[in-house]
């Protein structure tokens, strides 16, 4: 099961099936509860974590103590990877949102791959140029953006990040609470309610609970990118 996951990181995925059960062997099992924290930010990271099960939000905290989520991270996606890269703290806080489970990798070992094996480096620096340019989004999306456009581009990167395709439609099974969609859209709780509501009334989305259906997602981009 270990070796299936790692074969679908992007970058585990060019290595054999000996390759493979060798870094599953180097990998400890680690649960998470909901909103568990998992790293703190500035602190010192010795490991690369790889999510097996469950999702996590990369956050960080302002000045003013007032949480701006990153981004969401689901099953086959890592992180940790920059403070084993440069040694330096962690550059984010991330924190559990629902029963997770994950593959932990040690420092040494993750830099002892990276030497063994230079297709992962590779794949790595295009991984890390792939985030930098959705954080450049992300951030273009914060500042030019007014609150609603900017609560669009939010459910646009969950529905990108955990929505089901369906057609047109993209289904995301459970959408995050207010206040951490409020924390990625840069927007305060009550924005994201009545800009939701607003979606519904323009016939773009239907929800239920938190189940929310994008009927025409490729229109909904159209609309608010």
């Amino acid at each position: 099961m270990d070796i299936r996951l790692l074969r679908s990181i992007p970058i585990f995925s060019g290595l054999g099936e000996a390759d493979l059960e060798r870094i599953a062997r180097l990998c400890v099992h680690k649960s998470c509860a909901p909103n568990q924290v998992i790293l703190v930010e500035e602190e010192s990271g010795q490991f690369l974590f790889i999510i097996k099960r469950g999702s996590v939000k990369v956050s960080h905290l302002s000045e003013e103590g007032r949480e701006v989520m990153l981004s969401i991270l689901n099953a086959g996606d890592f992180f940790g990877e920059m403070a084993l890269l440069d040694g330096r703290g962690r550059s984010a806080n991330v924190t559990a949102l629902v029963e997770t489970e994950l593959l932990v990798l040690r420092r040494a070992d993750f830099l002892g791959l990276l030497e063994d094996y230079p297709q992962i480096s590779i794949a790595l620096l295009r991984e890390l140029a792939g985030r930098i340019r959705a954080s450049d989004s992300h951030i273009s999306s914060l500042s030019l953006k007014d609150a609603t456009g900017r609560v669009a581009m939010a459910l646009i990167r969950v529905a990108e990040k955990t929505g089901r395709r369906h057609g047109q439609e993209v289904i995301i099974p459970k959408l995050p609470i207010q206040q951490d969609l409020a924390n990625l859209a840069g927007t305060a709780r009550e924005t994201i309610s009545r800009a939701m509501t607003q979606f519904e009334e323009m016939g773009y989305l239907q929800r239920e609970g938190r189940r929310v259906v994008i009927k025409d997602f490729e229109q909904f981009k159209r609309a608010f990118s």
